[in-house]
């Protein structure tokens, strides 16, 4: 398997994918990111996995994503790039757009011309988080915000552009790395003995190792039966639906084990917090299409949370 990091420079990237061109080869965008980390940390037998950040190629730029995926002729991109302020996105739009809908639309249109597949990464943002029930792929979208519209936008940007694309919609992702839920958590909880956390939003925690394994195996079905493997729109999350006030339970009853401090926590409206964006009051995503077309095991987000309190709090 050839790997690289995508910290290193285009030139060196490019030149190894080529030089150790296996016979599947995956071009991952966003490495530095959470998920592309995890990506490019994940077991591909068989596959080659090259790894770009926004340094080596800005997926804003048109003719540089061109240029990139006819260099590297991957079977398969996996574009975990993206603009992820949500908040920051309200006085941004310009820029998430760009980056949210140009960038996807851009890798789309070179995966159409070099005939390779395309597994776009999109939120549950793209609803409006209204009702009770999980939320099914063919259900109406309404998101709320800038960030949720960018998203959809580049959703509808990847359907127009190539017919072999599978979205990817997942929701509250976390790692031991990058900027996320878990890790503020632990930081604020050591600084302050009592933390307010919002109740009335419930959704389901994603591991990134776990949607990376995920995004693995359907990257190796589409470049290796690209006649048969099921495209489209799927979701994926991590099993059990929760709130973040429990999340953040969860978080410190295992933190508690390594000896991390455990705050008072105060359950709070979405009200008593404002925030620049909307969020959804449901972010639960039904997730059965996926285990049916690819197989996909979802472990409980209590057991994927183990590992990355474990590193956490092992630093």
């Amino acid at each position: 398997m050839a790997f690289d990091s995508g910290l290193s420079g285009t030139g060196h990237l490019i030149s190894a994918a080529m030089e150790e061109k296996a016979a599947i080869t995956v071009l991952v965008t966003g490495a530095a990111g959470q998920l592309g980390r995890a990506l490019c940390d994940s077991a591909w037998p068989g596959l080659a996995v090259t790894g770009v950040t926004r340094a080596d190629c800005d997926l804003t730029d048109g003719d540089a994503v061109a240029r990139l995926v006819a260099t590297t002729a991957p079977d398969v991109v996996i574009n975990a790039a993206a603009y992820t302020a949500v908040d920051k996105a309200e006085s941004e739009p310009g820029r998430a757009f760009a980056v949210n809908r140009d960038g996807p639309g851009h890798l789309a249109a070179a995966c159409a011309r070099h005939g390779a597949a395309l597994i776009h990464v999109s939120t549950d943002y793209v609803f409006d988080g209204s009702g009770d029930r999980p939320r099914r792929e063919d259900d109406p979208t309404g998101p709320l915000g800038v960030y949720g519209a960018s998203k959809l936008a580049g959703e509808e940007a990847v359907r127009a552009r190539l017919p072999r694309h599978v979205i990817l919609r997942t929701s509250w992702v976390y790692s031991a790395t990058g900027g996320n839920f878990v890790k503020t958590m632990l930081r604020v909880g050591a600084e302050r003995d009592r933390l307010t956390i919002v109740r009335d939003q419930q959704g389901c925690p994603t591991a990134a190792d776990d949607l990376a394994g995920a995004a693995a195996l359907v990257a190796g079905r589409l470049a290796a039966a690209p006649e048969t493997a099921p495209t489209g729109t799927f979701h994926y999350s991590g099993t059990g639906t929760t709130t973040w006030f429990d999340f953040a339970v969860e978080i410190f009853r295992q933190a508690a084990a390594y000896g991390r401090p455990v705050p008072e926590l105060v359950p709070i409206t979405t009200a008593d917090y404002p925030t620049p964006a909307r969020r959804p009051a449901n972010s639960v995503l039904d997730c059965a299409r996926i285990a049916a077309a690819y197989g996909v095991a979802r472990p409980p987000w209590p057991e994927s949370l183990r590992p990355v309190i474990a590193a956490l709090c092992r630093i």
